[in-house]
């Protein structure tokens, strides 16, 4: 028996947390660089998959297949495509830095206070979601996928309500009377989308007989399973609206201000760069490849509200006053650009859409760590206590800047490259909605500068003149993330390779195209 590399990548940081937990009360270092090895060994064993992966290969590759609840068909069935792959790397990638980042995080507060932030449950736990994420893009069972995304939310529940931002003006009891209650709201908005997706996975069952993703699929591929038009279009709808409260899509959005708000900013990062990219994973692999027809029955509508997330989560991000509600919106409008790319069902479409998640994965951790650093050394999360930061603090006002302005698409940084993929694939079909998303563009640069412009220029203000410059830790998480935004604005290729002829699969998989160029060839 070959070694089942995809289990060890779930199952090395799902171990890392056990042990990671374990760790006495009294060593909390030690606690902090297990954690931190452990996401390194995972880290390695994604390179080496990424590695052993062919995209010219078969789909699904590097795949284990075990009998689990016989009774019932659910198999334990693992196998990753391009997709998946470049989804793994990002979560393997991110999860280091996001350790490192939040180092300090979850000390003790001061001498003598009664509560006590236990290290080793907040390292612990995220790990514990790392080892959620990566087995629910390997999952090629349908009941597997579904019982990981869930069970992510228990560690994403804790993480939010029990380890918040310190920086929060009206005190320890407000604070944590807002964190549980963004907590709750997170919880709940998902176990709702959970719970109808159940019903929706139940119903599949029920008409196919087994769980089983590539069964499922040949079985309709070759017309040997039947599904009623209103059939598909229900399970559809139970699949899509989990998956769009995951993403989130407007209006199924509200959860996420408050949950990064609320959160550290490590823990920001891992809800908008991590755990959220299951859900527009999840529309890739499920919704179109289990419910072909009924995915381009519900694409004019949902091409609109990916749209209005576009427009709306851009809007408000430019009237925030919180640094972290105006990333959170920010984001909003990005899964918009992705859900956009997705539907618009174009190979340049989906390929930026899947190019995005990987890019805007690490633009959003670049610019919310030195975010997170910056607060941490002010106190507060208010644009208006800063000014002038530059001057005292000009590595981090630097970083800050190439965060912002990859946020904001600028040509040469990564996320350019899978925008212009996405606004490109959406115009060749839907040309109107193609013109009104280029305006999210516009917006974008303008929240962006006005931060950068409001904290970082203009004159020192007192509470900031003493502010120092990025430390080792520090730039050792951001360096990397900055170069990894430059090389893949220049040379996307070695991603595009990968999922590629992922994307031409799942086109094929909804029996679409490219529209061809309505230009008259040159005589």
């Amino acid at each position: 028996m070959s070694f089942p590399l995809l289990t060890a990548t779930a199952v090395l940081p799902a171990v890392g947390a056990v042990a990671t937990a374990a760790v006495p009360a009294a060593r909390r270092t030690a606690a902090k660089y297990l954690a931190l090895l452990v996401s390194l060994a995972t880290l390695a064993l994604a390179i080496v998959v990424m590695v052993r992966f062919d995209p010219g290969g078969a789909r699904y590759q590097l795949t284990e297949s075990h009998s689990w609840i016989s009774d019932f068909g659910v198999r334990y069935e693992l196998g990753v495509d391009g997709i998946a792959v470049a989804l793994l790397a990002l979560t393997a990638l991110l999860i280091p830095f996001i350790i490192l980042a939040g180092w300090n995080d979850a000390d003790p507060l001061e001498t003598g206070s009664k509560r006590w932030r236990p290290t080793q449950g907040f390292f612990a736990l995220i790990l514990a979601v790392e080892a959620m994420v990566i087995i629910s893009f390997e999952a090629t069972d349908v009941f597997l996928f579904y019982i990981f995304f869930e069970a992510m939310l228990i560690p994403m529940y804790f993480l939010i309500g029990g380890f918040g931002d310190r920086a929060h003006a009206q005190g320890e009891e407000a604070a944590s009377t807002q964190r549980s209650y963004a907590a709750v709201k997170f919880l709940l908005y998902n176990l709702v989308g959970g719970l109808i997706m159940l019903a929706a996975v139940i119903g599949l069952y029920t008409v196919s007989g087994n769980f089983s993703l590539a069964e499922i699929a040949q079985a309709r591929a070759n017309g040997t399973l039947h599904m009623a038009t209103s059939t598909e279009r229900w399970l559809f709808l139970g699949f899509f609206f989990a998956f769009a409260v995951k993403a989130p899509l407007w209006p199924l959005h509200t959860w996420l201000p408050n949950a990064m708000q609320e959160s550290t900013a490590p823990v920001a990062v891992l809800i908008t760069a991590v755990v959220d990219k299951v859900g527009t994973f999840a529309m890739l692999r499920f919704c179109l490849q289990l419910f072909p027809e009924a995915s381009k029955w519900a694409t004019p509508t949902i091409l609109v509200l990916a749209l209005i997330s576009i427009i709306y989560g851009a809007l408000l991000a430019v009237g925030q006053r919180d640094i972290k509600r105006l990333v959170a919106y920010a984001s909003i409008s990005h899964f918009g650009f992705i859900i956009l790319g997705i539907f618009a069902m174009t190979s340049q479409g989906q390929s930026g859409a899947t190019l995005y998640m990987v890019n805007h994965g690490i633009s959003t951790a670049a610019l919310m760590l030195v975010a997170g650093f910056l607060i941490s050394r002010r106190g507060s999360r208010l644009i208006a206590d800063y000014g002038g930061v530059q001057k005292v603090a000009p590595v981090l006002a630097g970083t800050f800047l190439i965060g912002g302005l990859a946020t904001l698409s600028l040509p040469g940084l990564a996320p350019f490259v899978s925008e212009f993929l996405v606004l490109v694939g959406t115009f060749t079909r839907y040309p109107a909605i193609g013109l009104i998303a280029t305006f999210g563009i516009v917006l974008a640069a303008l929240y962006t500068l006005v931060l950068y412009q409001r904290t970082m220029t203009g004159p020192v203000k007192p509470a900031v003149s003493a502010m120092p410059d990025l430390k080792a830790r520090e730039l050792v998480v951001v360096a990397p993330l900055i170069v990894l935004l430059i090389f893949l604005g220049v040379y996307p290729k070695p991603v595009t390779d990968i999922v590629n002829p992922a994307v031409k699969q799942t086109m094929s998989d909804v029996h679409k195209t490219d529209p061809k160029p309505a230009v008259e060839a040159a005589k």
